[in-house]
């Protein structure tokens, strides 16, 4: 062999070895490099983690929070409704305590009718009488309070209390045949039953 081809097997020996250092440094770099990214994708993956467990958290607490709020805001209009009705329960029948007082009042003139006038004063104390349980009856129907008076009505246990039943061959089985005394409702409510007489 000549001196310049054991020069050139040296020099490419030489390279050989250059590209077997380089290499060896390239894969101790890309092995440096994937560790760095190991461990900096493992912390991404680690961070992630912490981030979606916070958000389940938080929409958790937001559904919670959404629940609570629902159902604060239909208590809310529970309560507002409630107190309309009370105002207006209030307003309907606000004057039940007076009108049950002006019931004995009008039960008093409608007794006193029933009694038979024999003298001229008695007569036009009797008309007087009528003309004032007229106007007592109007103005009490002007407040709501109605009259029952359930002559040849089917016995209704809700709005009459029967004083005692009698055979009645002219009249159909629980069937009201006389009222002792009336009976009054306020706004649709009863306030006090029509004592009655029941066929049986």
């Amino acid at each position: 062999m000549s001196e310049k081809d054991v020069k050139n097997q040296e020099d490419i020996k030489a390279a050989g070895d250059n590209v077997e250092a380089t290499v060896e440094q390239a894969e101790a770099i890309i092995e440096e490099l994937e560790g760095e990214l190991v461990e900096e994708l493992t912390g991404d993956a680690a961070r992630i983690d912490e981030l979606e467990k916070a958000l389940e958290e938080a929409e958790a607490k937001a559904a919670e929070n959404m629940d609570l709020a629902l159902r604060t805001k239909a208590e809310a209009e529970n309560i507002r409704r409630r107190s309309e009705n009370e105002v207006s329960n209030a307003r309907k029948y606000a004057i039940e305590k007076f009108a049950n007082e002006m019931l004995a009042v009008v039960d008093s003139l409608e007794q006193g009718l029933a009694q038979k006038a024999e003298h001229e004063e008695s007569v036009a104390m009797k008309e007087g009488m009528e003309l004032t349980l007229k106007m007592t009856l109007s103005t009490l129907e002007k407040f709501g309070i109605e009259q029952l008076n359930p002559v040849e009505e089917v016995f209704d246990p809700q709005l009459h209390e029967a004083m005692t039943m009698i055979p009645s061959p002219d009249h159909e089985s629980n069937t009201i045949i006389d009222v002792f005394q009336k009976g009054y409702s306020l706004n649709g409510r009863l306030i006090r039953p029509a004592r009655v007489v029941v066929a049986q």
